[in-house]
């Protein structure tokens, strides 16, 4: 066999049936249609439909496999019939990626608690909720990978996100529980924690006066993340190369956490050309 063919087996989505919420937002867009262009039959569930068609007709456009399905992750009777479509139209789910999320940067001592209700019970009862009612599937497969996405902010903290903080702290600690739990029946689960990423959301503070330059000093690579730079780690998590990977959280984040810029350092190679 070649070493392509190798490395297709090793890391094909061929046949596998994804399942991911916040699918229509502008990570989970990113990684359906990259799972969807190596061969995934991606089932996208979000609360938008017009982000849905539009997503939709992106993977098909470009022969992916897909469906769409109207999910509320606050409403357990819309998890519950979104997951009871999709095993009746796929029969199984060998992947879960819980991606819906949601945040408001303020101050901890502004946030209201309507505020505080509003993104605990999406960033985390959400991730509880999809992960019990697609988990039961996987556990009677005795098969199964779930990859939740944490967050730069479950470890390092920014003014104004104590809550989207807890909750990604939460999510990390309950992928580490389903992780013990479920590795008996062949239920893997992972967290990736994306650093500071360009999306059409978190456009307004890379273009901040103060804010942008604060985020590039601390960031060794300089640069926010694209969401198609999270891919790779999630298709590896989703395919079969990592069998024995459970109950880690894999950090993407440009050499954020490492220590972000050095300061002024002595190097004969520091301005090294040849």
């Amino acid at each position: 066999m070649s070493e392509e063919m190798n490395l297709k087996k090793l890391f094909s989505l061929d046949g596998k049936i994804v399942v991911m919420t916040g699918a229509a937002g502008g990570i989970g867009a990113a990684l359906s249609k990259g799972m969807a262009g190596i061969g995934a039959t991606m089932c996208n569930c979000d609360v938008s439909e017009k982000g849905l068609k539009a997503l939709s007709d992106s993977i098909e456009a470009e022969g992916g496999k897909c469906s769409s399905y109207l999910l509320d992750v606050t409403k357990k009777e819309s998890i519950d019939a979104a997951v009871d479509a999709i095993i009746k139209e796929h029969g199984r789910i060998d992947v879960l990626v819980n991606v819906a999320g949601i945040n408001k940067r303020e101050g901890l001592l502004d946030v209201t608690e309507e505020t505080y209700e509003r993104i605990m019970d999406i960033n985390l009862r959400g991730v509880f909720l999809v992960s019990q009612a697609v988990g039961k599937h996987m556990i009677k497969a005795r098969k199964g990978s779930v990859i939740n996405i944490g967050s730069h902010n479950a470890t390092a903290m920014l003014g104004g996100c104590s809550v989207y903080g807890a909750t990604k702290s939460g999510v990390v600690a309950l992928t580490r529980s389903m992780a013990v739990e479920w590795a008996e029946w062949g239920v893997r689960a992972n967290a990736v924690s994306p650093g500071h990423i360009l999306t059409p959301l978190t456009q307004v503070t890379w273009d901040h006066p103060t804010r942008g330059d604060y985020l590039r000093d601390r960031i060794a690579m300089r640069r926010p993340g694209e969401p198609e730079e999270i891919l790779g780690l999630v298709v590896l998590l989703a395919s079969d190369a990592s069998s024995y990977m459970t109950g880690a959280n894999y950090v993407v984040d440009g050499g954020c956490l490492c220590g972000g810029m050095p300061w002024d350092f002595d190097s004969a190679y520091r301005n090294y050309e040849d």
